[in-house]
């Protein structure tokens, strides 16, 4: 049993005759002939009470006609939709962004993305860069930012953005006059620290390693406003991407005496079959960068 062959059906029990069924359906009679003999064989009933000037449904034919009409109007509406997804008139994706990156990127992203394409929903889903990336490895999401370090050869990644990271105190900490410092300076200060799914957090707590001590790990956070907020107070020294740091004033930035500098990037698995409001993300990313 195919479409065809219940459109065919439909059509004869429309007009009650084959021959002007096989005209509105601009096929051969014997073709329409041919596809409800199949079915009343497949289906083990007659459909139809015959006569030399028309068809009249059987009992069983009034009931395979509801269920005909159920089938052809669902069909003909996944047609429908789908042509709704193929002109981006619908769709969806899943966003993974991390906290640091999304709070200086995403809003501008966003913003952009709804302009050109308003009947597109967007869930954004907020982890650190090394889950984002689980993330996208285990289908959890369709879409990525990352920082892009070690890349994962199952992902694909377009760079978007740049930035340094800077060493965050407070205007009235000792080190603020300072305008650059080395790691093996930080030894006894307190850290405020992104969540430990973060790349960012990773490469701080590495390069400690590297310069012979522990960070005093103070509190951890996926959020920078608190992050900002506590060491303008005071409470302890952070490491914040440049074009963050530097839009507070309520905080003095300090270059690291071995700079280090991180790329931004969108990021989705290789062998997953990108949606076409997944591919409209990505192209319109393509001309951000």
């Amino acid at each position: 049993m195919d479409l065809r062959q219940l459109e065919y059906f439909r059509m004869v029990c429309r007009l009650n005759n084959m021959t002007r069924a096989a005209e509105r359906l601009h096929v051969a009679q014997p073709a329409i002939s041919v596809a409800i003999q199949k079915l009343e064989e497949e289906l083990g009933v007659l459909l139809f009470e015959r006569s030399q000037k028309q068809f009249t449904l059987t009992a069983e034919g009034r009931v395979f006609l509801e269920r005909a009409e159920e089938l052809l109007n669902k069909a003909q509406d996944a047609i429908l939709e789908m042509h709704e997804y193929r002109e981006l008139r619908k769709g969806s994706l899943k966003l993974g962004v991390p906290p640091m990156i999304g709070s200086f990127l995403f809003p501008h992203i966003f913003a952009g993305f709804k302009q050109l394409y308003p009947s597109i929903q967007l869930k954004v889903i907020e982890e650190g860069s090394l889950a984002v990336r689980k993330l996208l490895e285990q289908d959890e999401v369709d879409l990525g930012i990352v920082i892009v370090s070690d890349p994962s050869p199952l992902l694909s990644i377009q760079p978007i953005a740049g930035g340094e990271i800077l060493l965050c105190v407070s205007p009235d900490h000792h080190l603020s006059e300072l305008e650059t410092i080395g790691f093996e300076n930080l030894r006894d200060e307190p850290f405020i620290l992104l969540k430990e799914d973060t790349y960012h957090r990773q490469i701080i707590v590495s390069e400690c390693k590297q310069h012979g001590f522990e960070p005093n790990v103070l509190l951890s956070s996926s959020q920078i406003e608190t992050i900002r907020g506590l060491v303008s107070k005071g409470v302890g020294i952070s490491f914040l991407l440049d074009v963050i740091a530097r839009k507070d004033g309520q905080i003095h930035c300090l270059h690291l005496a071995d700079p280090i500098h991180i790329t931004i990037g969108l990021a989705w698995k290789k062998d997953r079959y990108l949606s076409k409001a997944a591919q409209s993300f990505v192209d319109f990313m393509k001309t951000l960068a």
